[in-house]
């Protein structure tokens, strides 16, 4: 079962990459946004680039090596799940 829970793990990872990559930014809606602004609290201000002004929604601007990074650690999951899978 571990082994079906790493390769599973791998390949949530890599499709979140691989949906990182494909988009620019995510609006979250205000119930979100507000959650988020209770969370963050001061970080809010030290991130402009990040975050979106003003009270409405939110605007997340995910950095573009964040996919990239998702992505490698996701292929080598899914391959170790792969190989555990076959070996045992």
């Amino acid at each position: 079962m571990k082994n079906q829970s790493i390769l599973i793990v791998g390949l949530l990872l890599f499709f979140t990459g691989v949906q990182f990559r494909m988009v620019e930014s995510f609006t979250l809606s205000e119930p979100s946004s507000q959650f988020v602004s209770a969370q963050v609290g001061a970080r809010l201000q030290q991130q402009p680039s990040v975050w979106g002004t003003g009270p409405g929604r939110k605007v997340v601007e995910p950095p573009r090596w964040l996919g990239l990074a998702l992505m490698s650690v996701g292929s080598v999951l899914t391959l170790k799940g792969i190989a555990l899978n076959r070996g045992g």
